[in-house]
């Protein structure tokens, strides 16, 4: 069980979509609320930004310029000594990768005789440029936050002398600066990066840090960048592509392996997209996107998103049939978005650059395909449903605890919504710790943790998604194991063990309360939480309760195939059955997290899309989601007066 600290309310960002303007790419701002709670007080609070101001003073640097890119870098965070996915330390990420650090990322790198001229990358290496500008150490520059501001500060600086010849005082004179800033080799990504930053200044922002800082940027919306000073940096351009991306997002294309996806012709085919999955790569960037090229790996993903500037690529089109989420149903239904970073990782860390252009990528692609911005259409990998008992137990379990749903939620421009506090029985929560202050104790072992910086197992404190579920309202009660992963045996509280876990987002039926702690009907049983008061859920509304439909427990099933007698002759049917192990019992409710679809199946060789008679409820049975047969089972509308709603078949 945790102990909440004194609850922080993160920026507000609403994202807009970006528009192209004459001349160029244009982002529209980001409008920020600054945080108006309670967090530390007085001058221990303030002391990052009394940083930030004295950085910007030594080196000549627009404060509003230095303050927007940092938090395009970090969300001004300081994530102690630990390395981004990329290799950045500190509110400035500064990067120094070393041969190692490339060869634990994994998908490709490891094993190459070419190692150290790889990582000798100047671009690798803002730190070491950092510490020779500043004469601070290295060890400084990636622990303490202030030296790290201040070498961000110094580089920002010799990078304007090198564009404009000076260090003037006009914010807007700095976007050939801030473009260098980061690293990026084409021209699109540079400028879209400065065009991020630009937009944080014009908006403004305000945040409270994990660590107690309070840090402000106040908008400066007449801040009119130079824009064509990216042309003085001499990049490339990137090569013309049938990208499908928003402008916002700079974009660019590499065939994912043919062997890893299908060709199609969603939805014009009768494959409707619903579903958009977020990954991370258990690796880095550049060598992901050359494994996932490779022609004989069996996987692939729509889009790669980069860590350092949110830059992305785009393997598979989206009207094709990406081999991403361990689950053909799925894949039928989904888009998949890779990001560089590491499950076990990822508060070490996702950053802004990922979050932000991953929403505009989200939005982009929920509005031409009609997708609800919600948590029941917009899923982690570790949330989709496994096809049999085997395929529960191989699915995968990124992003992870450490991503921030409600963070990314508010940047989609929808907050997780529901009033808080005690819910009665039979109504419906969502699953809504504080993400930073929800620090959860989690054990982190090797075979977790491929970026080689845990050598053994240990029990790691950090801010996370989720809340613990156990079998008895105590904390010493043994937490509830998953029956595809431990049988009948309690669960774990390895970060990998998602089993016992209710994450951000997710919606349950209320199957009791006592005092503190909660109870959820989860994976055909009765499991409690530490909820008191109802600080870790919000009552929500407006959705569809799921219960058997007789007194025999209905079956639970992984995939959606039509039945065999379905199948046109000459072509295969796909098969089915119920996920051992799983059921939902008579008496017990879950939450239906989509309107019930048919049943489908497609044929690459001669493109046919078999749709069967009967539909499918998908359910949140557990940690994952799972389906039923709409016939097994009753489905009750829940609004305000849900005691008084009749059910409907």
């Amino acid at each position: 069980m945790h102990k909440r600290k004194t609850r922080r309310q993160r920026v507000t960002l609403a994202i807009a979509m970006a528009a192209v303007a004459a001349g160029g790419l244009a982002v529209l701002p980001i409008t920020a609320q600054a945080d108006t709670t309670s967090g530390t007080a007085g001058a221990e609070s303030s002391a990052r930004q009394r940083d930030f101001a004295s950085a910007a003073a030594e080196y000549h640097v627009p404060s509003s310029v230095l303050l927007g890119l940092a938090y395009q870098e970090s969300a001004w965070e300081s994530h102690g000594a630990q390395a981004s996915a990329d290799g950045g330390y500190g509110p400035m990420h500064l990067t120094d990768v070393t041969p190692a650090m490339m060869a634990s990322g994994g998908a490709g790198a490891v094993g190459r005789s070419d190692l150290k001229s790889m990582a000798a990358n100047p671009a690798l290496h803002t730190l070491r440029a950092a510490a020779k500008l500043t004469g601070l150490s290295e060890d400084a520059l990636r622990e303490d936050p202030a030296a790290n501001i201040r070498g961000g500060a110094a580089l920002l600086a010799s990078y304007e002398k090198q564009v404009a010849g000076g260090v003037p005082s006009d914010a807007a004179q700095w976007y050939g600066a801030v473009a260098r800033y980061s690293q990026s080799t084409q021209k699109q990504d540079a400028a879209v990066f400065a065009d991020r930053v630009y937009a944080t200044v014009r908006g403004g922002a305000g945040v409270t840090t994990k660590d107690g800082q309070r840090i402000r940027l106040d908008a400066a919306p007449s801040v009119s960048p130079a824009t064509a000073q990216v042309d003085r940096l001499r990049l490339k351009a990137a090569a013309a592509t049938d990208t499908e991306c928003p402008p916002a997002v700079p974009c660019s294309f590499v065939p994912g392996s043919p062997a890893g996806m299908q060709v199609s012709n969603r939805p014009a085919n009768g494959i409707k997209i619903d579903t958009i999955v977020i990954h991370d790569l258990e690796g880095a960037y550049d060598s992901s996107v050359a494994a996932l090229a490779n022609p004989s790996n069996i996987v692939s993903t729509n889009y790669v998103m980069r860590s350092s500037d949110g830059a992305v690529t785009q393997m598979v089109a989206t009207k094709d049939i990406a081999f991403q989420a361990g689950n053909y149903s799925s894949n039928l239904h989904s888009i998949g978005i890779e990001h560089e970073g590491y499950a076990a990782q990822g508060a070490t860390w996702y950053t802004e650059a990922q979050y932000e252009s991953t929403a505009y990528l989200v939005q982009y692609l929920a509005n031409r395909f009609d997708i609800p911005l919600d948590r029941q259409h917009i899923l982690g990998h570790d949330d989709v449903a496994g096809p049999s008992l085997s395929g529960v137990r191989a699915q995968h379990w990124d992003p992870g605890p450490s991503w921030d749903w409600d963070h990314f939620m508010r940047l989609l421009g929808r907050p997780l919504s529901g009033l808080r506090g005690t819910a009665p029985v039979g109504s419906v929560v969502t699953i809504d710790p504080v993400f930073e202050t929800n620090l959860q104790t989690v054990q982190v072992c090797p075979i977790d943790d491929p970026t080689g910086a845990t050598t053994a197992c240990t029990d790691r404190q950090q801010a996370s998604n989720f809340v613990f579920l156990r079998t008895a309202p105590d904390a010493s009660a043994p937490l509830f194991g998953d029956q595809a992963i431990h049988g009948t045996a309690a669960g774990t509280d390895k970060i990998s063990d998602w089993g016992s876990t209710a994450q951000t987002g997710q919606q349950f039926v209320v199957a009791d309360q006592q005092g503190d702690w909660t109870a959820i009907w989860f994976s055909g049983a009765k499991v409690w939480f530490y909820n008191p008061d109802g600080q870790n859920t919000k009552q929500v509304y407006g959705v569809k309760i799921i219960s058997a439909a007789g007194s025999d427990p209905v079956a639970i099933y992984g995939s959606s195939y039509p039945d065999a007698s379905e199948y046109p002759a000459g072509l295969g049917a796909s098969t089915q059955a119920p996920i051992s192990g799983y059921s939902l019992p008579a008496g017990q409710a879950y939450v239906a997290t989509q309107p019930p679809n048919a049943t489908v199946d497609y044929f690459k060789s001669s493109g046919t899309v078999v749709t069967g008679a009967k539909t499918q409820y998908t359910i949140q049975y557990n940690h994952r989601v799972a389906l039923v047969y709409s016939g097994d089972v009753t489905a009750t509308p829940v609004s305000k007066h849900w005691e008084d709603s009749g059910s409907k078949r």
